[in-house]
Order: C-alpha cells, then structure tokens, then sequence
C-alpha cells in the first residue's frame, strides 16, 4: 500500500515538473493576471468600507453591491444588467403579457433614456411618445448618469398616477413634458383584421401569447373571407414592435417557412452557436406576404423580417429597423436575483449580422407626418362631374346585381384612398399584394 501510494504521488509530482516546463511561461502570466484581479477585488473592498465609515450620510450595504454588480454590468453594453428579485419578478410577468407602467420600450443612449417604440392601445402610445423620443428627466428628476434599470424604476408606479415625462425629438426645438397617466398595461400580441382582400396581422410584441394569438386570429379571418382563394395575401406589420421571446419569433417565422434556417446566434465560443430550422407547414399556404417594419422594430420582429425576407416569402417594406442583435441569457442568482447577460448575436439566414445593422427594407417606404389642418382651410372636395350627371345622359342600362356590384367596387376604392391617409405605409402593403395576386400563382415568392 506505501509502495502504491508513493507511486501514485510520483507520478503526480512528475506530470507537475513536465508541465511546468513546457507551459511555465503562461503559467507565469496567468497568476501575474489572477494577482492584478485579486489586487482590485481588494481595492473594491477598500473602496467599500471606506464609503460604509465616511460616507456624508449612512448607506444601505445591499444598495452599494447591487449597484456595483449593475455598474459591472451596464459597463459591457446597454442591455446586460442586474435584476433585483422584484425586477426578476416584473420581467416574468412582462414576459407572460400583462404588467404595469406606461407601455414604452426603451434603451440608453449616450447617457439618456431612447424610446425604442411604444406599445399599441397604451398610455405612452395614447400621449403620442414617438420612436427615436429621448427622456431627459422623469417628474423634473434628470436621468442623466442613471442605469437604465434605475431611470425605469423612475418611470414605475402605481396604476392611476400621475408622471410627467421630459422629451426630447429631433423635429422639435425645445424640450417638453408629456404627462401621462400609468395603467395596467394588458398586451395583445397580435390583433387581426381584413382591410380590402388582405389580412393583416398586427404583431405588437412578442410574449408567449403571440403565435397563438397569430395563428387563430388569422384562422378566423381567412374562414370569414370565404378561404384563402379570397384574400390576396397576408400583411404582417411589425412596426414598432420591441421584440420579446426568441421561442416565439422562430415559431411566427416557422409559420410561414416549409424549410431552411430561420437564424443562428454565435457568441465567443464557436461551439456554443446554435441554428435554428424551420419546420414543413405554411399558414398562408404560398400566398404572399408583405412584412412591414420601421424603426422602432427591434430584436425578434428582425429575426421575423431577416428570415422572410433572406427567403425570398415576404416583400419587406417600411424604414431600416433598429439594429438590437444581440441575444441576452438570464441567470437566476441567489437571493431570487436574476442577471440578464449578452451572450451572443443574431444573424439571419444569410449570415447577415442584425447588431447595430438592422434589416434594411427592399422597397423603403417613409409613412407621411400628420400636417395639422389650418381652420381656415376648406375641406370641402371639389364638386366631381360624369356622364351621369349629363342631362338626357343614356340609361346604362344595367341590372340591380351589376348596379350592385359597381357601388361595392366603388366603396372598396374610397376605403382604400382613406387607408392611404390614415396609414400610407399600410396602404402602399396592400396595393402590392394586389399587384402580386394579379400575376398569379407562379410569381409568387417563395414558391
């Protein structure tokens, strides 16, 4: 047994002196770097108790790390940060549809708060707080030099009460206050309707709502049109949508897709890549899409609009997209914690990187700002002659059926000029559809 043992420690002393030789140099290095960190954990602790005993007034010693831990983390990029156990806990009833606050997606830039859109049918959506907005202060109280967690915090609160936010947007000269009453914020995911012979699939987020809400609503609207012989095709319109579940944008890309890969992530590590594949079954059965974004469609509404569009199954059309690409883990941690870490990036079927890019539209499509209408302006159309106006104009001579049909075809184009003035972008989806349906099967793309 002492023989046993001396041989075994042998060998283990041997196997040391042989790597020593052969890597002694990096080795070398690698505890001059682990002595470095060690160096500035222990400064960070100095740094620690000095505030703890000198601080002007006294200091919550949980405070103090968990901003240091955020600190670290916000320091990375904009959306890796740390969860307190209540932010762990609103996140996962974000992401489960229903939570409180104004129903703004936001992200940080150059020290401010960035309006990434607002949320359809919410009090941000109903102050008017645009894409592109920035929040300078919350209630008179700057952002500047908060987290983005903290200038959130700011923005939270009780459901009925006040908060006056400060914006600031590119066209305007002067900063102003929008107030704005918080509520529950109860998100539909995807709300369907028939405009013309197109179904169109409003995608607001996406949550774990938001394939089932795509799926059945755009049942009901096709069995309502008769069947898919009837419709002209689909408009998915993911403008302003903040992105949510990377589950659910490869199940509303899988929707649509027969096959191929939907997207890929790639982080330091080669090895932990993953790709994603569609799987056989197409909702729309061929027909063709037309997929709308702007800038104010982030994250999973780009992974959607990347794989349709690298595809060739949807005709992408609106305002670049605005470029989040990176794919953020959450850690559960202690103390029901969470931290919410940049681990990788997306890419679209083409390789093509989404971070800071965006997806760039094939036909671009800017939608026209409102022009208010001055109160002396007269609205009233000019007054339109036809034949039919003539005195001792022939009688057309039509049936009650065709008659009918006339005033259907008519009602369809006026409802069409009002769409292309209540929503340009929308219109201008629509009318290509047309076009497409018009050329037939075989000129579909995709098939």
């Amino acid at each position: 047994m002492k023989k046993l043992m001396m041989a075994v420690t042998g060998g283990a002393v041997l196997g040391l002196m042989v790597t020593s030789q052969v890597a002694g140099p990096l080795l070398a290095q690698d505890q001059r770097s682990d002595a470095s960190v060690y160096e500035q954990l222990d400064l960070f602790g100095d740094i620690f108790e000095r505030i703890r005993a000198g601080y002007v007034e006294e200091v919550d010693d949980r405070a103090l790390i968990e901003a240091a831990i955020n600190g670290m983390l916000t320091s990375l990029d904009p959306h890796s940060s740390y969860l307190s156990a209540e932010a762990a806990a609103a996140m996962r009833v974000q992401t489960s549809g229903e939570f409180g606050g104004l129903g703004i997606e936001v992200t940080q830039e150059d020290g401010w708060v960035k309006v990434v859109s607002p949320m359809d049918g919410t009090p941000a959506d109903a102050a008017g707080i645009m894409t592109g907005d920035y929040i300078t202060a919350v209630d008179g109280e700057s952002v500047m030099g908060l987290t983005l967690d903290d200038a959130v915090g700011l923005m939270r609160g009780p459901v009925g009460s006040e908060i006056v936010i400060t914006v600031v947007r590119e066209d305007e000269v002067e900063p102003f206050d929008v107030s704005i009453i918080r509520d529950t914020i109860r998100l539909t995911a995807v709300r369907t309707r028939t405009e013309g012979n197109a179904v169109v699939l409003r995608v607001s987020t996406f949550n774990e709502q938001t394939f089932p809400n795509l799926r059945d609503g755009m049942a009901e609207q096709i069995e309502a049109a008769g069947g898919l012989d009837n419709i002209d095709g689909i408009v998915l319109d993911m403008r302003n949508n903040p992105g949510g579940l990377l589950n659910q944008a490869i199940m509303v890309s899988d929707a649509f897709l027969d096959a191929g890969e939907i997207t890929s992530t790639r982080g330091r590590d080669p090895a932990d890549g993953e790709r994603f594949n569609a799987t056989p079954g197409d909702l729309a059965e061929g027909k063709p899409i037309v997929v709308l974004i702007n800038g104010g469609s982030a994250s999973a509404s780009e992974i959607v609009a990347g794989a349709l569009q690298d595809h060739r199954r949807g005709i992408v059309i609106g305002t670049n997209s605005f470029g989040k690409g990176s794919v953020q883990t959450v850690v559960p941690l202690r103390g029901d914690g969470a931290m919410r870490l940049t681990t990788s990036r997306y890419y679209t079927p083409s390789g093509r990187s989404i971070q800071a890019l965006g997806i760039s539209p094939d036909i671009i499509v800017e939608q026209p700002r409102r022009q208010p209408v001055e109160e002396e302006e007269d609205d009233t159309p000019p007054l339109a002659r036809s034949e039919a106006d003539l005195r001792g104009a022939l009688n057309s001579g039509l049936s009650e059926d065709e008659t009918r049909q006339i005033e259907e075809d008519r009602a369809r184009a006026e409802a069409a000029a009002q769409l292309r003035e209540d929503d340009y972008q929308l219109a201008y989806a629509i009318d290509i559809l047309k076009g497409l349906n018009a050329l037939g099967p075989t000129r579909i793309p995709g098939n």
